[in-house]
């Protein structure tokens, strides 16, 4: 199912969409939803989080982490 949104953006940051999606050969509303699928992805993988989980590394147990961190404190 599809949705309606609706934005209003400057003249010129339109004169823009339209002449990226004519590059593209694409129609302006499939270029913005594809700029916003390219846009979410990069914030999804620019989380500090979400970058370290995807380097698979290997994990130590929490608990022994924590104990080692308090007895380095000592």
């Amino acid at each position: 199912m599809s949705h309606r949104l609706q934005v209003l953006i400057p003249e010129a940051l339109e004169r823009r969409i339209r002449k990226a999606a004519q590059r593209r050969r694409q129609s302006t509303g499939a270029w913005v939803r594809d700029a916003l699928e390219r846009a979410l992805d990069d914030h999804r993988t620019a989380d500090p989080l979400d970058r370290l989980s995807a380097l698979g590394a290997p994990t130590g147990d929490i608990d022994q982490m924590l104990a080692e961190i308090e007895a380095g404190r000592g």
